[in-house]
C-alpha cells in the first residue's frame, strides 16, 4: 500500500458500518420501518445503542413522540428488502407489506419486531442529540431476542450469520475471521 496520504472528499470514511432495520409505532401513524447504517453501541451497562435519523424522515416523528424503537439485524437474504426500506417513504404506504416483511409484537415496547430478522433489540428512547443533518436517538435496551438456533446456554453466537454492512453506498457481507479478542497477547 502506498504510504503517501491524500485528502479525500468522500462523505463517510469510517466503514464498514452495520445495516439494521429500525421499526417504530405511533398511535396515529401506525407502524413504519426504515433502513439505518448510522447505528452503534454506546454503553454496556446500562446497555444503550443509537440510531441517527434525519428530521425529515417519516420515522423521526414516530420515534420521538412514541419514545421507543426496535433495532432488527438482517442477514444477506434480506438485502433487497433492506434496500427497499431505505429508499421508499413510509408516508407513501406500509413498508412492511411492500417489502414482504412481518411485523410482530415486541415484549416491552410498542414498536414491532421484524420476524424475518434473526436478532431483535427493543429500545426505550432516552435522549435525542441534534448533531446536524442527523439527530442521534439514544435508546436503552430493554429486551433482546434471537432465533433459537443462534443461542446456546443464553449466549448469542453470530459466527455463521451472513450479516450485511454498508461501505461507500454498497451492501457487503462480512468475511473471514482474522483474529479474536486478546489473540495478540498469546
Amino acid at each position: 500500500m502506498d504510504s503517501k496520504k491524500l485528502q479525500v472528499q468522500t462523505p463517510l470514511i469510517l466503514a464498514p458500518v452495520p445495516v439494521v432495520l429500525v421499526a417504530c409505532a405511533h398511535e396515529k401513524l401506525g407502524y413504519n420501518l426504515l433502513t439505518i447504517a448510522w447505528c452503534g453501541v454506546d454503553c454496556s451497562s446500562p446497555e444503550m445503542i443509537h440510531v441517527s435519523i434525519r428530521p425529515g424522515r417519516h420515522s423521526y416523528r414516530m420515534i420521538k413522540e412514541s419514545g421507543c424503537f426496535t433495532v432488527n439485524v438482517p442477514t444477506v437474504e434480506l438485502t433487497r428488502q433492506v434496500d427497499l426500506c431505505g429508499v421508499i417513504s413510509g408516508k407513501d404506504g406500509d413498508k412492511f407489506e411492500r417489502a414482504g416483511l412481518t411485523a410482530i409484537p415486541a415484549s416491552k415496547v410498542e414498536a414491532p419486531l421484524v420476524a424475518e430478522c434473526p436478532v431483535n433489540i427493543e429500545c426505550e428512547l432516552r435522549e435525542v442529540l441534534e448533531l446536524g443533518v442527523h439527530h442521534m436517538f439514544i435508546g436503552e435496551v430493554v429486551a433482546k431476542q434471537a432465533s433459537a438456533d443462534l443461542v446456546t446456554d443464553g449466549k448469542l453466537d453470530l459466527t455463521d450469520l451472513p450479516l450485511i454492512v454498508y461501505v461507500n453506498g454498497e451492501y457487503r457481507v462480512l468475511g473471514d475471521v482474522v483474529g479474536r479478542s486478546g489473540f495478540s497477547l498469546k
